[in-house]
């Protein structure tokens, strides 16, 4: 029993951060940057957050392999990333400011109307 505590810590942890890679993803799109800030990002911040996206995603299937074997493991870090994608997409339609706390660190520039 106390094996299976470690390894769902590590499948709770792969789960978090697919979420967090497709909201990163998400986020470096200039219409879902505009959704949630309200401005366009800067090229470089858009960068910045596909980088945090991808590696993201990798370190999920990381944390997914060291739980299980491989296929399992695949198929594991896959259902995770579908959770995270629509998690992230519903959180776009209905409340899209609540993706902010995902890069707390973006500061965008407002031009005055």
């Amino acid at each position: 029993m106390h094996e299976s505590i470690p390894a769902a810590v590590m499948s709770l942890a792969a789960l978090l951060a697919s979420v967090a890679g497709m909201g990163w993803l998400a986020l470096s799109m200039p219409v879902h940057a505009q959704q949630v800030w309200g401005a366009a990002l800067s090229a470089g911040m858009g960068r910045a957050l596909r980088v945090a996206g991808i590696l993201a995603l990798v370190a999920a299937l990381a944390l997914c392999l060291a739980v299980d074997h491989a296929t399992m493991a695949c198929l594991v870090w896959m259902m995770g990333m579908t959770a995270g994608a629509v998690s992230v997409a519903m959180t776009l339609a209905w409340q899209p400011r609540w993706l902010r706390w995902l890069a707390p660190w973006v500061r965008v520039r407002t031009t005055g109307r």
